[in-house]
């Protein structure tokens, strides 16, 4: 079985790397889950350097300042760098899974692709996931977040 990502379609993708969503936020899409993460700029380049899971001590700190880019966004009415700050949220948490799950993180073989073997991984990225997890949960229950978002939703999808 081949994983899905090997037949992804960029031209029904909703997201586009040459839109800059700062000028542009009608043309942000919520998506489902981390859709448009690494994709929507110029959130992405401001979000991307303070992304790290290596060590619990590392994703409590790259947690908090993710957060607290998240409410500056809230503050300052962006609510697509919100969302794209509680993607990255949830990102910190899915990444380090698959790593605490799979060793070098590689869910599939290279070449047929199999699936590899889980519990290889590394056990400290588990506590790196719990860390994420627990700040993504506090950002999605955000009152003000949750409101734009679901307004936007409404009116942009």
């Amino acid at each position: 079985m081949r994983p899905s990502y090997l037949n992804f379609d960029a031209a029904a993708y909703a997201w586009r790397p040459d839109i800059d969503y700062r000028a542009h936020p009608e043309a942000y899409r919520v998506g489902k889950g981390e859709q448009g993460v690494l994709i929507c700029e110029p959130y992405k380049s401001e979000l991307v350097p303070h992304w790290r899971f290596r060590t619990p001590d590392i994703a409590r700190e790259s947690s908090a300042a993710l957060y607290q880019m998240f409410l500056e966004y809230l503050e300052a009415g962006e609510f697509v760098g919100a969302d794209m700050a509680r993607k990255f949220l949830q990102m910190g948490f899915t990444r380090a899974r698959r790593y605490a799950n799979y060793r070098g993180g590689r869910k599939y073989a290279k070449g047929d692709y199999h699936v590899l073997e889980k519990g290889t991984g590394d056990p400290a990225k588990a506590e790196s996931a719990a860390i994420f997890y627990e700040v993504w949960q506090r950002a999605e229950a955000h009152p003000n977040y949750a409101a734009r978002k679901a307004a936007w939703k409404a009116c942009h999808g």
